[in-house]
């Protein structure tokens, strides 16, 4: 029989030694003798990736990386911080240097969580700040109170400070255990008062940490609640009074004993008018120059402007957030172009 007239079934081809086994019988004429498949039910991308995992794992990999590569690590839009443990730091206060005003330069240090307030004559810690009143409560880790008796110690601030961020008026401070020879007994005795009916009597007698006093003369000695001012301009050796203590919010301590006051100093500021809305507003933060103290809006860690960090103010974006939009919207783009390559493609 003619070899070429056997049936296709029965046909053998050797290639290299190697044998290939016969191709079902197709009927003729058949274009390029291509073998029909079956059309299956599952998307072309699924199937794809099913035939080939591998291949498709590596793909996923590199469009990972890629995208990745795309999307810098994140960074603050300013140089300066805005929390100190749960404190907000807003303007004109700052702790960082060259952020918000200079008026208030380094009278703010965060040590981790704490924030404190900086003087010459120590740390007081921020116990709150209030940006609607403008007042910052402190408290002195080294002043007496009702329940403990610290050793003798001055409260003092820079010339600065006592311009800027004073003690409001309703913070007493209460001179103890005086001489009968200060001068706020005698020649300046004007500068004390009495506050909300209260007397040096039931301070020394409600307080554990004041009575101690009395067990000197079996009597109370002198005391003299005064103001800031005296305390200010007189250190407590020329005041001639071993202690002092100071409370705060004392309208409302009419009825109330000195075992529930509130121990500490309120301070008060005000927020220089240096047009800093209107860089908040473009997206910066308030800072100066550290070198000449003019005012200064930080945008960047390596971009600052005069006034603004981009043209707009009035609620406008401004140029911060406008990076930050367009930043975001060409990583969209990355993302959305990368996916339809794949599905096209691959």
């Amino acid at each position: 029989m003619d070899p070429t007239s056997q049936p296709i079934s029965q046909k053998v081809t050797k290639i290299s030694g190697t044998v290939t086994p016969p191709r079902s019988p197709l009927p003729y004429p058949f274009p390029f003798h291509t073998i029909p498949t079956q059309q299956s039910s599952s998307p072309p991308l699924l199937l794809n990736i099913m035939q080939h995992p591998l291949k498709h794992h590596l793909t996923l990999t590199l469009l990972a990386l890629t995208l990745l590569s795309h999307f810098p690590p994140a960074s603050p839009l300013t140089p300066c911080r805005t929390l100190c443990g749960t404190t907000a730091i807003n303007y004109p206060f700052s702790i960082d240097d060259g952020c918000g005003s200079p008026q208030y330069r380094s009278m703010l240090n965060c040590t981790g969580t704490d924030l404190f307030f900086m003087t010459t004559s120590g740390r007081y810690k921020v116990q709150s700040i209030d940006y609607n009143k403008q007042t910052m409560v402190v408290y002195d880790p080294a002043m007496s109170t009702c329940s403990i008796l610290q050793p003798h110690h001055d409260f003092v601030m820079t010339d600065v400070e006592s311009v800027v961020i004073p003690p409001s008026s309703d913070t007493v401070f209460a001179l103890l255990n005086c001489s009968i020879d200060s001068p706020v007994l005698n020649r300046y005795k004007n500068l004390c008062f009495n506050f909300s009916g209260h007397s040096c009597d039931e301070l020394y007698g409600a307080c554990n940490a004041f009575r101690v006093f009395r067990s000197f003369t079996n009597s109370s000695p002198p005391c003299c609640f005064t103001g800031y001012d005296t305390v200010k301009y007189m250190s407590m050796n020329i005041l001639d009074c071993s202690h002092y203590t100071s409370f705060i919010n004392v309208d409302g301590l009419k009825g109330i004993g000195p075992a529930d006051w509130v121990y500490g100093m309120k301070l008060s500021y005000a927020v220089p008018d240096t047009g800093c809305g209107r860089c908040t507003r473009s997206g910066g933060a308030c800072g100066y120059d550290t070198e000449t103290g003019v005012m200064m809006c930080l945008c960047s860690t390596s971009m600052n402007a005069t006034r603004e960090c981009a043209a707009g103010s009035n609620g406008d974006i401004g140029g911060g957030q406008k990076l930050a939009l367009r930043t975001k919207f060409r990583a969209f783009a990355l993302v959305v172009g990368a996916f339809i390559y794949f599905v096209i493609f691959i």
